[in-house]
C-alpha cells in the first residue's frame, strides 16, 4: 500500500510516480479527494470529540457549584450523538478510500526505466555462453515425451489443459532440483521453512494479490480460502500484525511448495509444454530487512538465483524491469532469463522484487528501532521455478540421440 501521509506531502512526486506505472491522472485525483475528505472527516470527529470531554468534566465543577445541570446534559446528549454520526461519516471516508488504495500498485524507483512492456526491459548482463550444437536442437517437450519424463496427455484425462504427470526419472529429476535448490538457498543464509498451500483472504491482501487479480486465483468453493500462486504469500505473512526485534533483521527465508495459478488471459500462449501450467513447483526467497539494508539483500537474492542457474550450467541473462513490464507490488525487479536452444531465446525463470514498504504497510509488519516503530522492506523471488530450471536442463543437455546429459551438480540427489 502507498504511503498516504507521502501522498499528502508530496502530491506532485507521488502521482509522478504512479503515472509511471500506469495509474491514470483521473484515479490518481480520486485517491486525493478521498484522501482529503478522510483528513477533515477525522478533523472534524476529532474536535467533536474533544468538545464532548470538555463538557463532560463540566459536571463535576456544575454539582460543587450547586448549578442545575440539565441544561448542560441536554447539550452532551445533542453533542454525542452529532459525534457518532461524524464517527461514521470518518469510518465511511476511510473505507472508501481503503477500497481505492487497495487497487493502487506500487510507485517504482527513481532508477527503474520507463518503458510500455517486456520489449523495453533493460539488460544488465549475460552468465555463461550457450553452447553450439551440431544439429538441430529440439524443444523440450519432445525430448520430455522421447524420454518418457513427462506425460501431457495423462495430466489432461487427470485434470485438464495446463496440467501434466512427471514421470520416472522425470519426476526424480523434479525432486532433485527441489532438493539442491533449497540446499543451496540454506547454504547462503536462506532458513527452510514449510509453509500451507492455502491461505485466507487477509493474506493475499498483505501481499497484493488482492483485490486485483482475484481472477488469476483458485478458490476453495465455500470457503474465503485460496490456492496459493507462490509461496511468496505464506512466507511473507509469517510476520503479519507483527513488531520484528531490530537485531533479528534480515530475516531470510526459503521455501518449496507447489504453486497454482489460473493463467487468466493467457490464452493461446505456450500451450505445449509446461513453461506455463496451472500447477507449478518451484522453490521461492523471501527476506525482511530494515530499509537501509534492503538494496544490498535485493543484490544478494539476485546473486543467489544466478549463482543456481551457474552450478547447473545454465547460460542466462539478468534484465530490468520497465515500468510497463514491473508487477503490481514492485518497487524494482529484476528477471532472470534462462538460454532454451530449442526456442533459440532466452526465457524468465525468476524475478527478484524489493517492495519496499509496500507489502509491509498493508501487512502491518514493523521493526523497532529506538523508539520507533519502523516498516520493514520485503523481498521475493524464485530461486527458481523447477519447471522451467527443466525445461532449461533437457535443451541445453540435449544430445542428438535425444537423450539428455545432466551437470555433475545433481548427481548425488540422483
Amino acid at each position: 500500500m502507498i504511503d498516504l501521509k507521502l501522498l499528502q506531502k508530496d502530491f506532485d512526486g507521488v502521482s509522478r510516480a504512479l503515472m509511471r506505472k500506469k495509474v491514470t491522472l483521473e484515479t490518481i485525483n480520486t485517491l486525493k479527494e478521498r484522501s482529503e475528505l478522510l483528513k477533515t472527516a477525522k478533523a472534524t470527529f476529532e474536535a467533536s470529540q474533544a468538545e464532548q470531554n470538555a463538557m463532560s468534566k463540566l459536571f463535576g465543577q456544575y454539582k460543587r457549584e450547586g448549578k442545575d445541570i440539565n441544561e448542560l446534559k441536554a447539550k452532551v446528549d445533542a453533542n454525542k450523538a452529532k459525534t457518532a454520526e461524524l464517527q461514521e461519516s470518518m469510518r465511511q471516508a476511510e473505507e472508501s478510500l481503503t477500497t481505492l488504495i487497495m487497487g493502487i500498485p506500487n510507485t517504482p524507483d527513481a532508477d527503474v526505466p520507463d518503458g510500455e512492456s517486456e520489449d523495453d526491459n533493460v539488460e544488465i548482463k549475460k552468465v555463461l555462453t550457450p553452447k553450439s550444437f551440431d544439429f538441430t536442437p529440439k524443444e523440450h517437450w519432445e525430448l520430455a515425451e522421447q524420454n518418457g519424463w513427462i506425460d501431457f496427455e495423462r495430466g489432461v484425462k487427470i485434470s485438464k489443459s495446463r496440467f501434466s504427470v512427471s514421470y520416472a526419472d522425470g519426476a526424480r529429476l523434479e525432486r532433485a532440483l527441489i532438493n539442491f535448490m533449497l540446499d543451496f538457498n540454506r547454504e547462503r543464509g536462506f532458513v527452510e521453512v514449510s509453509v500451507p498451500v492455502i491461505v485466507n483472504r487477509r493474506s493475499l491482501e498483505a501481499t497484493g494479490q488482492l483485490p486485483k487479480f482475484e481472477d488469476d486465483l483458485f478458490k476453495i468453493e465455500d470457503e474465503n480460502l485460496f490456492l496459493i500462486p507462490t509461496a511468496e504469500v505464506p512466507l511473507t505473512n509469517f510476520f503479519r500484525d507483527e513488531i520484528i526485534s531490530a537485531d533479528k533483521l534480515p530475516v531470510l527465508m526459503n521455501g518449496y511448495t507447489p504453486c497454482f495459478r489460473k493463467e487468466a488471459g493467457s490464452a493461446g500462449r505456450d500451450t505445449r509444454g509446461i513453461i506455463r501450467q496451472h500447477q507449478f513447483h518451484k522453490v521461492e526467497l523471501v527476506a525482511f530487512t530494515k530499509q537501509e539494508n534492503s538494496d544490498k539483500i535485493f543484490d544478494k537474492m539476485v546473486q543467489t538465483a544466478s549463482d543456481i542457474l551457474t552450478a547447473l550450467e545454465l547460460p542466462h541473462r539478468l534484465v530490468q524491469l520497465c515500468t510497463g513490464d514491473l508487477g503490481f507490488g514492485a518497487a524494482k525487479t529484476i528477471d532472470l532469463e534462462v538460454w532454451l536452444p530449442g526456442q533459440n531465446t532466452y526465457r524468465e525463470i525468476s524475478s527478484i522484487s524489493n517492495t519496499r514498504d509496500f507489502q509491509a504497510r498493508r501487512a502491518k509488519i514493523r521493526y523497532k528501532e529506538g523508539k520507533k516503530n519502523l516498516l520493514v522492506h520485503t523481498l521475493n523471488g524464485s530461486a527458481l521455478a523447477v519447471g522451467r530450471t527443466m525445461v532449461a536442463l533437457m535443451e541445453n543437455g540435449q544430445n542428438e540421440d535425444g537423450s539428455i546429459s545432466l551437470p555433475k551438480v545433481l548427481d548425488k540427489y540422483l
